[in-house]
């Protein structure tokens, strides 16, 4: 079983330099792969709600849910749109929401697999999903004041893997978190530097993996191999 996160721990590190440098850092790949969500029905996984912010303004409709063994907190104030849910029985009808935005969701899962299929299930058929997941060689996934070192770090070839076999198709890769895991203002005023550099020079090193993906109404067909043929030996 993966350690998942507490939400109040989570809170804590996004209110930190360390966390408003990885939130930004993030939020500027994210956008690039969303650029609006006019009109959908957008539904955050994990701990989303540092990323969910600037789609509320543009979507019809912005949800956050929680597992339930992470905890809550309140989002936004006033009238919250949080909600816990056991990870393998989402509280949603099919097919309900245009997009979903997992952060903070896979490394601390109990079971992937029933979580991937409960959000084929909510996902619309023309909708998309974006994955946010820690990197397996990045610095993020090895030091333990990151969050993304907690739980199960991915490759990219693993998460790709867990996609394509919950009936995901992926579309775009990209990463972010290129700059060290401080904590300190001297990392908030260069993170933007160290982003350059580390996608020009390192860009297989970057602290997470992004990747959007669309639903597939069709199960991948595993092909198997063809028998080998002895050579038939004839008798003297």
């Amino acid at each position: 079983m993966a350690m998942q996160l507490d939400a109040r721990d989570l809170y804590e590190f996004y209110e930190s330099p360390m966390g408003q440098v990885a939130r930004r850092m993030i939020l500027r790949r994210l956008r690039l792969l969303w650029p609006s969500a006019e009109r959908c029905r957008v539904l955050g996984y994990g701990f989303a709600i540092p990323y969910l912010r600037p789609f509320q303004a543009e979507a019809e409709r912005v949800v956050s849910l929680m597992p339930a063994q992470q905890g809550v907190v309140a989002w936004p104030s006033g009238k919250p749109l949080v909600a816990l849910a056991e990870e393998d029985t989402l509280p949603f009808a099919d097919a309900l929401f245009d997009r979903i935005l997992v952060v903070h969701g896979l490394e601390g899962a109990d079971a992937l697999r029933p979580l991937m299929r409960q959000l084929w299930r909510v996902l619309a058929p023309e909708g998309r999903i974006l994955v946010v997941a820690p990197n397996r060689t990045s610095l993020w996934a090895q030091i333990e004041r990151s969050p993304f070192a907690q739980g199960r770090p991915f490759h990219r070839a693993e998460l790709d893997r867990l996609l394509r076999s919950a009936m995901f198709e992926p579309l775009h890769w990209d990463r972010a978190l290129y700059g060290p895991p401080l904590n300190g203002r001297s990392l908030v005023r260069s993170g933007a530097g160290w982003e350059r550099l580390g996608r020009r020079l390192w860009p297989g090193l970057g602290g997470v993996h992004l990747v959007e993906a669309a639903k597939s109404l069709y199960a991948p067909v595993t092909v198997p191999a063809k028998k080998r043929h002895e050579p038939i030996l004839a008798r003297a």
